[in-house]
């Protein structure tokens, strides 16, 4: 890869879609106000923080008020930016086209920057390493170890997808409690699209649902006319039928529909897939509040937290422990 090419990290979990839609990054600390009336040097940016958020600890200076400093002075117009979103588990990457401006009309993350969004691709397309790496709990960083295999995924080239292949030592990727939190969601994702196919899911989703304190019928296979799963939360009603995705592209908006087919006065529907909601399957589920959705993230999200509640034989086959790990506390 070219020395002049240069690879930044954002995060930002707030209106995920409006970033992505208004092709901006941005970074929080709005009562800096308009950073460009800050002398373009590290010093000043210092003073101005110290100066807004006091009895901060150095440490909290120097991370914070340099990643603002790097937002606004070192990130240049052609860099390349990599952002992981978590509503769909994308990797999103992006070429920054505009210089930094404050946004008077944001009231949170109002320090922005115009980009131009290229390529958005699914965590799996990328080595364990290169997610370590964006896993930092900065909120705006330099992408050193892993920018050629980002940059390389925009043309469809593939480099270091080996998922052992994490830099040993390697102070500088800091796998914190996100990283590792996400990198679990992944091993689960994976594991799932791996051994539960078809009717394998739906018994999977009724075992959650179990967990979860639901009671759940599943119907016959081959004969369920779209109603894979009856669950109820009591004795009484409501009824909610529920209709299990296996396939690996987004839901789309008739797949949906067929499920509010099947469905009597009164029920309630809930759709389960590993992959995701087509935009137009998002737009009918807003209309018809009746129907729940649950997309693979999700799912992975309420395994997490039901799984002591699971079943062995689910535990045979996704095998997780329970671990404490420490926790970085940041500012954005």
């Amino acid at each position: 890869m070219k020395d002049d090419i240069v690879v930044w990290g954002l995060h930002n979990t707030n209106n995920e879609n409006l970033l992505l839609n208004e092709e901006v990054i941005a970074v929080g600390w709005s009562e800096m106000g308009d950073l460009s009336k800050i002398e373009a040097n590290r010093d000043s940016y210092y003073a101005a923080y110290n100066k807004v958020y006091k009895n901060k600890t150095k440490q909290s200076v120097a991370n914070s008020a340099g990643q603002l400093f790097r937002f606004v002075n070192e990130a240049k117009v052609g860099d390349y930016i990599v952002y992981p979103t978590k509503f769909n588990r994308m990797i999103n990457i992006g070429q920054i086209t505009g210089e930094y401006f404050f946004d008077i009309n944001e009231k949170e993350y109002c320090q922005k920057r115009k980009v131009k969004w290229l390529k958005e691709l699914p965590r799996s397309e990328f080595s364990q390493g290169a997610l370590y790496e964006i896993g930092s709990f900065l909120s705006f960083f330099k992408v050193k170890h892993y920018a050629e295999e980002f940059i390389n995924a925009i043309y469809s080239k593939k480099l270091h997808l080996d998922n052992s292949d994490i830099s040993d030592g390697d102070d500088e990727i800091i796998a914190t409690y996100e990283t590792i939190l996400e990198s679990t969601k992944d091993y689960i994702l994976r594991e799932l699209n791996k051994n539960y196919k078809g009717y394998e899911l739906e018994d999977m989703v009724s075992d959650l649902l179990n967990a979860m304190g639901y009671r759940t019928t599943i119907s016959p296979h081959g004969g369920d006319n779209g109603r894979d799963i009856i669950a109820y939360k009591d004795e009484l009603p409501p009824r909610i039928i529920v209709q299990v995705k296996s396939q690996t592209g987004n839901i789309n908006e008739s797949t949906v529909q067929s499920l509010k087919g099947t469905m009597d006065e009164g029920d309630y529907g809930l759709f389960v897939t590993l992959s995701d909601y087509a935009k137009n399957a998002k737009i009918y589920l807003e209309k018809h509040p009746i129907i729940k959705s649950i997309n693979g993230g999700e799912l992975a999200d309420l395994i997490l937290k039901y799984y002591d509640n699971m079943s062995d034989k689910f535990k045979d086959t996704i095998k997780l422990k329970k671990v404490y790990i420490p926790m970085i506390e940041t500012e954005e």
